[in-house]
């Protein structure tokens, strides 16, 4: 092993698995940051070579920048790649201490009025950026970027002042859709996995499931997506399962699917993984170098979710 903490062996699996065609895919693709969350999570790879991999992306101000999410380029940290940041921080169990303190300053400086988030800070303005993006002056708050960090923050026990006004506007958006769209609920599910109030959590995930379904938001047959709408400014056929929802069969939105409904959606997924390996991206492709970065990411969280549910991949 390495001083990073990376396994530099081969991977001993057959070499016809969805494992190894997906390493091979890794190799031959992705950044070094997916490589290193790759080797991580099926190589046995270090948690220090991750976090290594990850401060490229860290700036001065304490938030992330540098494309860490592909689809906003450019230098300057953002409160999407932030939550990208804490995300891979939790998933190698580093989401806590004064790392995430001085995190928690950034989001602060960034913040709304009403202590929430903004998808995107104008700072981004002059850089590329795809252009289903809005960039203005004056963002709103965003359940899309809010979410998804405090849920991770809650799950990490992080306390912090930031927490307290940003939770308040979570719940509140939360339980005031009356209709959505994919990545929103995904965002609010990753609030309710984590938040500590438990019985209005689930309450809350009861309420957006039967939204979900009465909206038609999850395609629930995969040979018949057509029979399921793809949402206002989505791109043609980027259709979300339910797998997409429930990425674990801990999630909050498990609930929301039959047992054949999830196995149909799982049995989909599979077979998602292309000749090269790697598995597609169904959002909007608006440059080659984004389609590229973001395939490794897509992969990786394939075989998790396929490994959390069971399925074999290796």
């Amino acid at each position: 092993m390495s001083e990073t903490g990376a396994s530099p062996l081969p991977s001993s699996s057959p070499a016809h698995t969805p494992l190894a065609r997906a390493e091979q895919f890794i190799w031959l693709t992705a950044r070094v940051l997916e490589q290193r969350r790759f080797a991580y999570h099926f190589l046995e790879g270090g948690a220090d070579a991750v976090e290594t991999a990850l401060a490229a992306y860290r700036n001065a101000d304490e938030g992330y920048g540098h494309a860490l999410e592909p689809d906003l380029r450019g230098p300057v940290s953002q409160p999407l790649h932030t939550g990208h940041a804490l995300r891979v921080l939790d998933s190698i169990g580093r989401c806590g201490g004064q790392r995430v303190e001085r995190v928690c300053r950034y989001l602060t400086s960034v913040s709304t009025p009403d202590g929430a988030l903004p998808a995107v800070h104008p700072s981004q303005r002059g850089y590329p950026a795809a252009p289903f993006v809005p960039i203005v002056d004056d963002p709103p708050s965003d359940l899309l970027a809010t979410g998804p960090v405090v849920g991770l923050l809650h799950r990490n026990q992080v306390w912090h002042a930031w927490l307290f006004r940003a939770t308040d506007f979570c719940w509140q958006a939360v339980e005031s859709l009356e209709k959505s769209h994919p990545y929103e609920v995904h965002a609010a599910v990753a609030f309710l996995e984590s938040v500590p109030d438990r019985p209005r959590a689930r309450a809350a995930a009861d309420r957006l499931g039967r939204l979900v379904r009465e909206h038609r938001l999850a395609a629930l047959d995969p040979e018949r997506p057509n029979d399921f709408p793809v949402s206002a400014g989505y791109a043609p056929g980027e259709h979300h399962y339910p797998h997409d929802f429930a990425r674990t069969p801990e999630s909050l939105a498990r609930a929301w699917f039959t047992d054949e409904e999830m196995s149909r959606s799982l049995d989909f997924l599979a077979s998602e993984q292309t000749e090269d390996g790697g598995w597609p991206i169904r959002w909007r492709q608006w440059a080659p170098s984004t389609a590229m970065e973001s395939r490794p990411i897509v992969t990786i969280e394939a075989l998790r979710t396929l490994r959390a549910y069971g399925r074999p991949i290796s």
